[in-house]
């Protein structure tokens, strides 16, 4: 599978993965502290042939998504969730541990984030949801990112996360739905 896109990631064990998996360009940070050369080369690439940002998931790779996000307008987003991404000795937590078929489910998901909304989706809907506070949230909030295909995030982060994806209060209320029915059936 050929990636018309150049892929961000993290280092050089990423870039070893990505190539596995798919015919692709990858552009490494090496590390959440991005330097002013790096995000050139990411405008460049974003002007040049677009860029998908496929980050560990964790809060180094969200730092480093948020910093291309600012910078580089239009790029779309590629997630792995946590368990895809551990390592088989459960000692790492990366992309470089995706399997080849994890990476290429997310590149072929990727999408654009945008700070728009048509329909909104309230904090208080993700109280009502179980999403904030309370026992079984977290756990929730990561099956809605793996549904919705928006990644996991904590409570702060995922109301901005659902705006910024456009998800909608049907496309909400489904996954909801899909989440209760999976606890009752537990």
């Amino acid at each position: 599978m050929k990636i018309k896109e150049i892929i961000v990631v993290e280092g050089k064990d990423d870039t070893t993965a990505i190539r596995h998996a798919v015919d692709a360009d990858t552009i490494e940070t090496n590390g959440s502290a991005i330097n002013e050369e790096t995000l050139e080369k990411i405008k460049l690439a974003q002007k040049t042939r677009g860029v998908i940002v496929l980050t560990d998931p964790d809060f180094p790779g969200e730092k480093i998504r948020h910093t291309i996000s600012q910078h580089v307008p239009g790029v779309k987003h590629a997630f792995i969730n946590k368990a895809e991404a551990l390592a088989r000795n459960g000692r790492g937590l990366g992309v470089e541990h995706a399997s080849k078929e994890t990476i290429i489910e997310a590149l072929s998901q990727a999408h654009e984030m945008s700070k728009s909304i048509a329909e909104v989706i309230t904090q208080d809907d993700l109280i009502d949801a179980g999403l904030i506070g309370g026992q079984g949230a977290k756990e929730r909030r990561e099956k809605l990112g793996k549904l919705l295909k928006i990644g996991y995030t904590n409570g702060k982060q995922l109301h901005k996360r659902l705006m910024m994806f456009q998800i909608s209060a049907a496309e909400f209320s489904a996954a909801m739905a899909v989440i209760r029915q999976e606890e009752k059936n537990e």
